[in-house]
């Protein structure tokens, strides 16, 4: 038995060393034929003697395990997105902002993967948690899936505790294969490197993710200071030192000069790359640097990514038609020969408005230029009028709903007409589809095919309709795809919207001017419906940031709307504000705080809910716009950078103090 367990271990250590130093280092050391000889022997030996098998067994990377759904999981740190810049001059905008707190700083510059970010969690070394970005907070559990990328180590060279995040990709090659067997198959085809490997995780299946090839970089280490590391640059080689892959292209730059030589030469070899890349990451290096700048609501201000100027392709804009929104605004749309552009296929674009074809010139038969803005909406740049055969066909707005037939207006001093009819049917079905969208109503279970097929079946013609589906359970059933459960799951989360706080409903009714962040701050300034339906145009614009058109247009809305309040009351809709109130304290309204250390007795959370229920604001960093750190146990730099700035500070006691006078 002693043999058998030592062969074990033999044939894991040569097939884990083959596959580090093929997928890793890119230098094999084996050939296929004998690669696949040594796996077979260890699934067989595995098999016969499963108690031998080693968490680390490559033959883990087949895959076999199959979950019913993914798992949400919130991370630990939020995984952040990054500010784009689009030019040199907007690179050179990025470093004088951080020039003129008074830093120097050097950079690092790194490919901008086009795949799918992950975080990637080893306990005692070993992997136990591979989770994707989500939306920043909260990811989905796919580690089944990603213990088949045979580039990330399933164990480190160092048994520790670490998180790393990075990039799963699809090689180029790997795509075009796929593509070739799926089109002997007849399947269709992959458009694209980036959803290729976003599909690939998502399979439940983990033998269907390993058959896809997907391969990784590891690019950010999100606690390098428990491992005294000061640079970004010693955490990409603390990494890979540990067994992971990360991208030799990475480089130092002193600064910003050095910087956009790196974009320029990026850009010429770009296309030779075995990867898809659509842009360079640009990070400040000192990582005490990287936390005294801090984080807006959304992005980080130490590192921003340049992207790609768009690929323009030409095509033939072989019609314009036209569709409806929710609040009546009809919106040009260019139908297109069929066309790929940065790897989508695309035949539909957007052409806003009547101003902006016209200011485009555009004719239906034109030969046209088209690219991604940002590298993803769909844009008609240009007619190319020297293409022009005589045949094409001026464009001419129309005058008269596509949906409902009734004549459209154009409102004074906006570019933007409208169908005015209130029974227009795609004007409804788009309002409906708003009402139970997820920053509205939040009814899970409603997208917007179902919401359309409802709505054409006659189930749901307004919104007052969604709340009578539970009496119709017995017709809907008798139409293919509606079964029992999925019904009662749609009709309980109907239920349970009704109980949502007033500002989901106040956006959720699609008032013009109304977003989520103007319905919130009706909602807590009003604190129920009925008085916000007797505000008038000056009660309104007495609140910051409700100007003269936000005010007109809630006020008409009510006006025009009370019966339709009155039956969302009589239903059970929830009409009163359920968030916090703000209160107001001299000490903590409208200043913005900063936390360092650990405050006994009472966590992080606790405390920036009670202060932000007073109006403050918090940051990650301190900087000469703080006004106040908090400071408990074992405070870090922050700290100090509150001494150097004279900043306010409040121990734990003057912290504990002002909190329990707050009512």
């Amino acid at each position: 038995m002693n043999e058998i367990k030592k062969r074990v271990e033999e044939l894991t250590k040569i097939l884990n060393d083959a596959n580090y130093n093929y997928y890793v280092l890119d230098n094999p050391t084996i050939t296929d034929q004998e690669y696949d000889k040594y796996l077979r022997e260890l699934m067989n030996i595995e098999k016969m003697y499963p108690q031998y098998a080693q968490t680390n067994s490559p033959t883990n990377r087949v895959g076999g395990e199959v979950i019913d759904k993914f798992k949400k999981v919130v991370h630990e740190k939020p995984m952040l997105s990054l500010s784009n810049v689009f030019s040199e001059e907007e690179i050179k905008e990025f470093d004088v902002k951080i020039k003129s707190d008074g830093y120097n700083p050097s950079y690092v510059c790194e490919y901008k993967i086009d795949g799918l970010s992950v975080a990637l969690i080893y306990e005692k070394g070993k992997l136990i948690k591979g989770v994707t970005r989500g939306d920043g907070v909260t990811g989905e559990d796919i580690t089944h899936n990603v213990k088949t990328i045979k580039s990330i180590p399933l164990i480190l060279n160092k048994p520790i505790d670490i998180e790393v995040r990075g990039e799963i990709f699809m090689n180029k090659k790997t795509l075009y294969k796929l593509n070739e067997k799926r089109k002997q198959l007849g399947l269709p085809l992959l458009q694209n490197v980036r959803n290729a490997a976003a599909g690939s995780v998502r399979q439940l299946d983990s033998k269907e993710t390993a058959k896809r090839e997907l391969d990784n970089f590891i690019y950010n280490l999100p606690e390098a200071d428990k491992f005294n590391i000061k640079t970004h640059l010693e955490a990409l080689q603390f990494m890979k030192d540990l067994g992971f892959k990360v991208n030799s292209e990475s480089k130092l730059a002193k600064n910003i000069d050095e910087v956009i030589e790196y974009v320029r030469k990026t850009t010429i070899k770009r296309e030779k790359l075995a990867y898809e890349i659509d842009g360079i990451v640009i990070k400040v290096n000192d990582l005490n640097l990287q936390e005294k700048l801090g984080y807006t609501a959304k992005y980080p201000k130490w590192a921003t990514a340049y992207k790609f100027p768009a690929q323009e392709v030409l095509t033939k804009l072989k019609d314009i038609i036209f569709t409806v929104g929710r609040t009546g605004r009809i919106t040009p749309n260019a139908v297109l020969e069929p066309v790929i552009v940065m790897g989508s296929t695309i035949s539909r674009a957007t052409l806003h408005n009547e101003e902006y074809v016209k200011s485009k010139g555009l004719m239906i038969g034109d030969i046209v230029s088209i690219r991604k803005a940002g590298d993803v909406i769909p844009e008609v740049v240009e007619a190319k009028t020297s293409r022009r055969t005589g045949q094409e066909i001026p464009f001419k707005m129309i005058e008269k709903c596509p949906m409902c037939h009734e004549k459209i207006i154009k409102i004074s001093g906006q570019a933007d007409y409208y169908c005015i009819n209130p029974s227009c049917p795609k004007r409804n079905i788009e309002s409906i589809i708003h009402f139970v969208s997820r920053d509205a109503m939040n009814i899970e279970g409603m997208g917007d095919e179902i919401v359309e097929e409802l709505y054409n079946l006659g189930f749901v013609k307004n919104i007052i309709d969604i709340y009578a589906l539970k009496n119709k359970k017995e017709q809907i059933m008798e139409f293919d795809g509606y079964g029992e459960k999925s019904l009662n799951k749609i009709i309980d989360n109907i239920e349970k919207s009704k109980e949502n706080s007033l500002e989901r409903l106040l956006f959720g009714l699609g008032i013009k001017e109304i977003g989520t962040k103007t319905a919130k701050l009706l909602a807590s300034y009003f604190k129920n419906i009925d008085n916000l339906m007797q505000a008038n145009i000056d009660d309104l614009k007495d609140i910051k940031d409700v100007g003269q058109v936000t005010a007109g247009s809630v006020v008409s809305y009510f006006k025009d709307n009370i019966s339709l309040i009155n039956e969302l009351k009589n239903i059970g809709i929830n009409m009163d504000y359920k968030g916090k109130n703000a209160g107001s304290n001299d000490l903590v309204t409208g200043k913005k705080f900063v936390i360092t250390g650990t405050i006994s007795g009472i966590g992080r959370k606790e405390i920036k809910e009670k202060l932000e229920s007073y109006n403050a604001k918090f940051s990650e960093s301190v900087s000469k716009n703080t006004d106040i750190v908090i400071v408990g146990e074992n405070p870090g730099s922050k700290y100090q950078e509150a001494q150097r700035l004279n900043i306010p500070i409040w121990n734990e006691e003057k912290l504990k103090e002002v909190l329990n006078n707050l009512q």
